[in-house]
């Protein structure tokens, strides 16, 4: 079972050992990228993690030297009133990735059950049900031509401190740090609780959790681009497809 107590944080990597695995392993994404649009399968990516722990940074990474025609990132806040007006999952079913596309959600539907249940957006009876109808609009998806990947970053309270910190002083990140990220620390062991509950009750074989020691930013961008490649190449070979070198 997938738990974050059981995560070990303090893994690292060098810097020059980082920069060499990093250009690597760009590059054998963007032949991904290639074997996903040559043979029209998408890519779906949910992000999801402690506020701090480097969703933006990882997804930068795993990013940044693909072809930007065929990447798509959706920065997932609260939903705007119009799209209350429907079922939670509509907002999501509306930014899925064509066949052959790569779909990124920082922040995802996930969210239903974690800061809506938290925060009372979503009565019991919602959160409660959502499991089985996030299950359910994953398997849809796996059946059909899509790969589902989901990440959680995670970073232990001090490590998460330190960057709230860092933000307040750096104007130049000023902006990533809001008076809710304050709020949302101060329940930083009851996300915890409902991550791993989450944990126990979505993940599967055709739709896993991808858990991330975020505390060394490097690691943990390396580590997200060395599972997404290894897991799209084992569906490919599952599915009886090769991927070639472009």
């Amino acid at each position: 079972m997938k738990r974050l107590e059981a995560l070990d944080l303090e893994l690292a990597i060098g810097k020059k050992e980082y920069k060499k695995e990093l250009e690597k392993l760009q590059y054998e994404m963007l032949n991904i990228q290639q074997f996903l649009f040559n043979n029209k399968i998408g890519l779906i990516i949910a992000f999801e993690g402690m506020d701090a722990a480097g969703k933006g940074g990882a997804i930068k990474r795993l990013t940044q030297n693909l072809d930007p025609r065929g990447v798509l990132v959706h920065p997932i806040s609260a939903p705007k009133p119009h799209e209350k007006r429907y079922h939670y999952l509509h907002r999501f079913w509306r930014k899925l990735p064509q066949y052959g596309q790569i779909g990124i959600f920082d922040r995802s539907w996930y969210g239903r059950v974690l800061v809506e249940r938290i925060e009372g957006f979503a009565n019991n009876e919602e959160w409660e049900r959502a499991y089985d109808e996030i299950i359910h609009f994953e398997k849809t998806l796996t059946d059909d031509q899509y790969i589902v990947l989901k990440f959680w970053i995670h970073i232990d309270k001090d490590q998460q401190l330190a960057r709230f910190k860092e933000r307040q002083t750096n104007p130049m990140k000023a902006w990533k740090l809001t008076d809710e990220d304050w709020r949302n620390r101060e329940k930083f062991d009851e996300y915890v609780a409902c991550a791993n509950e989450m944990f126990e009750k979505t993940d599967n074989i055709n739709a896993p959790w991808v858990l991330i020691s975020g505390n060394n930013k490097q690691y943990a961008r390396i580590n997200v681009l060395k599972e997404t490649i290894s897991r799209v190449k084992a569906i490919a070979e599952q599915r009886g497809l090769t991927i070639p070198f472009y």
